[in-house]
């Protein structure tokens, strides 16, 4: 690797300009003085059998040589080796933990009785692991039972099975699938209950099924956050980009606020508002406007309407990975959490859920977006105030508490408060072969809670 001049500092970064080759596993080798923090490169065509020669940019900071006795300590460092791709990109870390779980897609399809397929279902099975004694289980998503009834058949010793959803007809299907799946196995101790209620309602579920448990708490709850594949795909509910329906929107067909208001009847600035925060679309201020303008015309009373009008304010291409698509996705995403208002919603009740929970019992949730997965992670570390000054031990210390945890393997680190831990310091991501055969989980991020 031979050096094209100094180092120079743009904006506080030193830049430094390389030619380079790979080595035969087409690696980037890196001086051992140089840490890089992200590199771009620029493939050209050169007469050289190796096709990923080229020139490479990198962005370093200073780095002293590890055998300097004085900066040991400073020399300790990641490990970085990038593969070169076609084109350009960007050398970064992804801040999360990549499952390995074994993705079984055939055993999963057989067990399940209609077409949604529930996302990272080993997982959960490993955070609700048969290795642990659970007899009360809380589904607040019940959906179509998926993951609640691979919870019955990995827990024999269950004796308390609650399912709450929000959406009546998937309620209904959950209901049939139970039945059949407890009508053909060996379950004589296991009472399941279903309610049609927001998970927000979970202290009155219990309390309504018997004071007790809310005074000892239940052994497992799992949220998943998804839309189900039931709902998506049914043009009526108004949730596809690509089916035209009417602008419904609704989890629970018996509220009355409807995607169809908020946008021919909410202030301009509350559309845009809502566009900017709850869609994080960039071009929200143009997409404003052309909706207020719509309003003229008659409004838009349909989800083809709506997609005509943001494909025709939104570029085919904007860079490699955006375009139409990527912005209906959003804005469909910012209005069904304004409908259903689903940030609030989730905050308060990952409190009451954890207030649930009986002592060394576990709350799971999987998130699919980004504002989801902030409220989880912020939720989590506000339970557990782990910054405590009543916490024993310092904090660097208590990160990697193992105790009675030591042997489920998908545990890589712990924060620790003093009334809980989180068992997943930066969130669990579903394996390679799950994103390849069911390409909507590819945004899940599952994150775990344990109360002491």
């Amino acid at each position: 690797m031979v050096g094209m001049g100094n180092g120079r500092r743009i904006g506080g970064i030193s830049i430094s300009l390389l030619s380079c080759n790979c080595n035969s596993n087409n690696y980037l080798v890196f001086p051992s003085s140089v840490k890089l923090k992200s590199a771009a490169v620029f493939g050209v065509s050169l007469p050289n059998p190796n096709p990923w020669a080229g020139v490479a940019v990198f962005t370093t900071f200073p780095f002293r040589a590890a055998n300097d006795s004085k900066n040991k300590k400073v020399a300790k460092a990641k490990a970085t080796s990038a593969r070169v791709g076609v084109g350009m990109g960007l050398v970064k870390e992804k801040r999360r933990t990549r499952s390995n779980k074994d993705y079984d897609y055939e055993s999963i399809i057989q067990q399940q009785q209609s077409s949604h397929i529930p996302v990272m279902l080993g997982e959960v099975l490993d955070v609700f692991s048969s290795s642990r004694t659970i007899t009360s289980f809380v589904d607040c998503t019940l959906g179509a039972a998926g993951h609640s009834s691979a919870i019955i058949r990995a827990h024999p010793e269950l004796k308390l099975h609650i399912g709450v959803d929000v959406d009546p007809s998937a309620l209904a299907k959950a209901r049939a699938h139970l039945n059949s799946l407890l009508h053909g196995q060996a379950h004589p101790h296991l009472k399941t209950h279903t309610f049609a209620k927001n998970f927000r309602h979970i202290k009155s579920v219990l309390g309504q099924i018997d004071e007790n448990i809310l005074r000892s708490g239940v052994d497992a709850i799992l949220m998943d956050l998804g839309m189900s594949s039931m709902q998506v795909n049914n043009p009526e509910r108004g949730f596809s980009v690509l089916g035209d329906g009417p602008l419904d929107m609704r989890m629970d067909p018996q509220a009355s606020l409807k995607a169809e208001d908020i946008l021919n009847s909410w202030p301009d600035a509350e559309v845009g508002r809502v566009l900017r925060e709850y869609g994080e679309e960039s071009n929200w201020h143009l997409l404003q406007n052309k909706i207020v303008q719509a309003r003229l015309r008659g409004g838009l009373h349909s989800t083809g309407e709506l997609v005509d009008l943001i494909q025709s304010v939104t570029p085919g291409m904007r860079g490699r990975r955006q375009g139409w698509i990527k912005t209906a996705t959003r804005v469909f995403q910012a209005l069904r959490i304004a409908v259903n208002d689903e940030l609030k919603t989730l905050e308060s009740s990952l409190h009451a859920c954890f207030d649930c929970l009986a002592p060394g019992g576990r709350l799971g949730v999987i998130s699919f977006h980004s504002l989801e997965d902030r409220i989880v992670k912020q939720t989590f570390l506000s339970i557990i105030d782990h910054n405590r000054e009543d916490a024993e031990g310092n904090e660097e210390e208590l990160r990697n508490i193992r105790d009675d945890n030591i042997n489920e393997t998908w545990i890589r680190q712990i924060i620790q408060g003093w009334n809980g831990k989180i068992l997943t310091k930066r969130p669990i991501t579903p394996s390679a072969e799950e994103e390849r055969l069911n390409c909507r989980c590819r945004s899940a991020k599952l994150r775990v809670i344990q109360k002491i």
